[in-house]
């Protein structure tokens, strides 16, 4: 009995009613008093002239007693030898303390000659002397206006008159300053936190040009571009994206060449993006795009300031978001997938040659695999016949049908490639090579995949590494499956039918209502809108596809040292 006990307390589950601890389910009051905090966070509340009001408010906000990163620094505030009793609100780490001794702490406390003047003189604003009679224009004393122009020798201070203004600056890094019987805030900047230096491209390889990066701040990265665009006319608008992370982006174009349209555009896109949170400027890219089902890249995205800066002089916008080291460039066109900035360094007979090089890689990269299938199951006949009978021969031995050989093939040097990302920079390469190399010759000597198919799969690899834009060779490398199995099952017929529906789908998709194969088709005669170059003293007009307001790029005869006979009405 006592066996049988001892057996059925060890192996019977007998639910118990009382336990030490339970997860408390909300109540409807807690329901209640979350909506109240939902509520109090969309509601804008103005600053109170009572200090005490305030800084329990900024504790209650902030949860000082939990958050250890958030000082609230309280002390007395000396004015025309008065005192106010004052605090300043400002987040560990991110400012820049020898600043805020220096230029807000000192010159608030200590006793100096501006501070501890003690009558009540009003502040002379102008002066004028007419027909000996002098005339004075005074302004009584304002206590907010005194310590803002005359105490705190800082040179970005505003005034802020609600709680959602300071707090959202202060995230940012800058520090509030609160003081009693005032019911403004001074907001001040005293950005000090730690970021990276600028440095050179690592995903786009500079062989002419600046050899210079964006970072993730974005205030960097605007005077980037300012320090290639020197021109008053360049805008850089700030825009807030998220309703937590309020996450700055800033929205640049120059005025007198970017279309108002396309700029209007743009600024609703952005102004009308209900999300908690944006952290990068992929995600900012996938929320503005006219057409996410598609894989085709619809924005330019680039780490380079002399590319961002050479699309503003032609008439596009520019995007950055903080934390981020990419810029978005809109609209983006199918040719300027293929482009590099380095094309308009280079002698025009150069960049071309290269040009025609990636139009082979695109081809090659998106098509040779489902050629080779296609002629292999379908085609034979198209082959020599020696040529022919050396892929018979080296697939003699092969078990497998070839569409089991290439997917096996694609999908190996698809994890090696990720692979080769993903591990410590050291020994990325080593694993690509020594990876492809293993593989590939014990794969041929285990008879499951022919010489011939490695050939080609390593040619089709090297092509879409000649691809410059990253989105756009994974676009190719995402659509060549499809050829695949469309060459395995149809033949050069599937093939075709599948570059139809292809480029039905490329002429109908645009990017902020410009089609993608602007430029292309139609052709357009005017010279500069192709995807080759001309020589640089005939790139004379803008693409016509922007529709900027100014289509001139440069005169007729832009070297008047080589023609400096002509007159300047035959040069128009």
């Amino acid at each position: 009995m006592n066996f049988k006990k001892l057996f059925t307390d060890l192996f019977t589950y007998i639910p118990q009613n009382e336990y030490n601890f339970e997860l408390l389910r909300n109540t409807p009051n807690d329901a209640i008093s979350e909506n109240d905090d939902l509520k109090s966070e969309n509601q804008t509340k103005n600053i109170y002239s009572a200090s005490h009001v305030n800084l329990e408010y900024v504790k209650s906000k902030y949860n000082s007693m939990i958050n250890s990163d958030v000082v609230i620094r309280e002390f007395t505030l000396i004015a025309r030898g008065k005192q106010y009793s004052a605090f300043l609100l400002y987040i560990d780490g991110m400012i820049d303390t020898d600043i805020m001794n220096r230029f807000i702490l000192e010159p608030l406390m200590l006793r100096n000659k501006s501070n501890l003047y003690g009558n009540e003189q009003n502040r002379i604003i102008s002066e004028a002397v007419a027909n000996n009679i002098t005339v004075r224009k005074v302004k009584r004393f304002n206590l907010a206006d005194y310590i803002m122009n005359c105490l705190m020798p800082q040179n970005t201070v505003k005034q802020c008159s609600e709680f959602s203004d300071v707090f959202n600056d202060v995230n940012s890094g800058n520090c509030a300053l609160f003081i009693d019987t005032l019911n403004v805030a001074f907001d001040i900047e005293v950005k000090g936190f730690e970021k990276r230096s600028i440095e050179k491209p690592e995903n786009e390889i500079v062989i002419k040009g600046a050899h210079e990066a964006f970072v993730e701040n974005i205030r960097t990265n605007t005077s980037l571009i300012r320090r290639s665009v020197h021109n008053e006319n360049l805008i850089i608008e700030n825009i807030q994206i998220g309703k937590i992370t309020k996450t700055s982006c800033a929205l640049c174009y120059i005025k007198t060449l970017a279309n108002s349209d396309l700029v209007s555009e743009v600024r609703y896109r952005l102004n009308n993006l209900e999300i908690d949170s944006m952290l990068s400027s992929g995600q900012l890219e996938q929320m503005i795009i006219d057409n996410n089902l598609i894989s085709i890249p619809q924005t330019i995205s680039t780490e380079r300031p002399d590319k961002a800066a050479s699309y503003l002089l032609d008439g596009r916008v520019v995007l950055l978001v903080n934390g981020a080291p990419y810029a978005l460039i809109v609209p983006a066109v199918y040719t300027d997938f293929l482009s590099t900035p380095d094309d308009k360094n280079m002698r025009t007979s150069f960049s071309n040659f290269v040009k025609w090089i990636r139009i082979l890689s695109t081809f090659l990269s998106l098509l040779l695999p489902g050629l080779y299938v296609a002629i292999a199951s379908f085609h034979q006949e198209l082959l020599p016949t020696d040529l022919l009978y050396s892929i018979l021969a080296s697939r003699e031995t092969v078990p497998f049908p070839v569409i089991f050989e290439i997917l096996l093939l694609e999908i190996s040097f698809e994890l090696i490639r990720e692979a080769g990302i993903r591990v410590p920079s050291p020994i990325g390469p080593t694993i690509g090579i020594v990876g492809a190399l293993i593989i590939g010759q014990s794969a041929v000597s285990a008879g499951i995949v022919s010489p011939v198919l490695i050939i080609i799969v390593a040619i089709t690899g090297i092509a879409s590494f000649a691809v410059p834009d990253y989105s756009f060779s994974f676009h190719l490398r995402l659509y060549r499956f499809a050829f695949i199995f469309l060459g395995y099952c149809c033949g050069f017929l599937g093939i075709g039918l599948g570059l139809l529906a292809y480029i039905a789908v490329l002429c109908d998709t645009k990017s902020f209502g410009i089609p993608l194969t602007s430029g292309i088709s139609p052709l357009q005669k005017t010279v500069g809108h192709s995807y080759f170059l001309q020589p640089i003293w005939l790139r004379e007009f803008r693409a016509s596809y922007l529709d900027a307001k100014k289509e001139e790029k440069q005169e007729k005869i832009s070297m008047k040292w080589k023609y400096p006979f002509l007159k300047k009405e035959d040069t128009k």
